[in-house]
């Protein structure tokens, strides 16, 4: 790999292949505002990167700092290898990123006006007009100003006037809200893994008792609000399994560890150092690291990990000894 200590580029357009750049990419005058930053393989960028257009057309790429696009931050649909944004990206008009053969990481937020994303993880949020989203995982939520569509995905949470879902999805967070009712097909599933113990399952271990993903129905789980401010009045739709959690009383939280494992997954590349969540069936420590994170959300929305349901039974004496404590 090339090692570029003085970086001074004088050409419209960057072409990075097999480079180390050990600084930012950033434009020095204001004829440099146009330029493009073309990553075409194997290349590290330890700084900030700001172009007119950020295409990157294979792996194995790794942007330490933050990246901005005047245009648009594309990774070519037939990118292989991984692709991974350490901080938050931003485009003025889209990011987008089509490969199914590409491990694409942006553990930060994503804005934008336009959000494309397939087979990619997310660690932050998404903030954009219209997100379009197939085999995600987002651990933050997805808030789109006009439409979302999700189609076997795995999100935090989700708030958008308008929301199209098709597939098998999850929630990692007790409600999401739409201002129209949700769009589905017949086949649409939808989860929630609030009252999952996805500590366990990341360790490999026994989950908590009473502990399992709920089955969310999409007509019958929503509750309808109206807000109203000025004479103005706004319908929301919440749809949440905030009256499904008779249970969760049961559960004993500090061992599910599901807060820790979500603030880990987002704030990752921002943490002094690894930390973990004890031993895994192996006996060897479970550590939150960012390559790790993103294996078990991945295999969790594809399916390779299943979550039981959770048991709807309880015991009425065991509830009243709860509430008596």
């Amino acid at each position: 790999m090339k090692e570029l200590k003085d970086i001074s580029f004088d050409k419209e357009t960057i072409v990075l292949n097999g480079h180390l750049v050990q600084g930012a990419i950033l434009p020095q005058n204001v004829g440099e505002l146009d330029r493009d930053v073309k990553i075409q393989m194997d290349t590290v960028i330890e700084g900030a990167v700001y172009g007119h257009r950020i295409e990157i057309e294979n792996g194995d790429v790794e942007v330490k700092g933050a990246a901005f696009a005047q245009l648009e931050i594309y990774i070519n649909s037939g990118a292989k290898g991984y692709v991974k944004f350490n901080k938050s990206i931003g485009a003025v008009d889209s990011v987008v990123s089509h490969s199914r053969e590409c491990k694409v990481m942006m553990l930060s937020d994503v804005n934008a006006k336009e959000v494309r994303l397939t087979n990619a993880f997310v660690g932050g949020s998404i903030f954009a007009d219209e997100v379009s989203l197939t085999n995600c995982v987002v651990i933050g939520g997805v808030f789109a100003n006009k439409e979302l569509s999700i189609n076997n995905c795995v999100v935090g949470t989700f708030n958008a006037p308008t929301v199209s879902m098709e597939g098998d999805n999850g929630l990692l967070l007790p409600s999401a809200f739409s201002l129209e009712p949700i769009a589905y097909t017949p086949m649409t599933t939808l989860s929630n893994y609030a009252l999952a113990d996805l500590g366990a399952y990341y360790k490999g271990v026994e989950p908590a008792a009473n502990s399992g993903k709920i089955r969310m129905n999409l007509e019958t789980d929503e509750l309808k609000s109206t807000l109203t401010e000025d004479n103005r009045q706004l319908s929301v739709r919440n749809y949440t399994v905030i009256g499904k959690v008779l249970a969760a009383d049961l559960v004993d939280w500090e061992k599910m560890q599901n807060h820790f494992l979500l603030t880990a997954a987002s704030l990752n590349t921002q943490l002094l150092s690894t930390y973990d969540l004890g031993v895994d069936s192996t006996g060897q420590k479970a550590l939150l690291s960012p390559e790790k994170i993103y294996e078990f959300f991945m295999n969790l929305m594809s399916g390779k990990i299943q979550i039981n349901d959770i048991d709807g039974t309880f015991s009425l004496d065991a509830m009243a000894d709860s509430l008596n404590r």
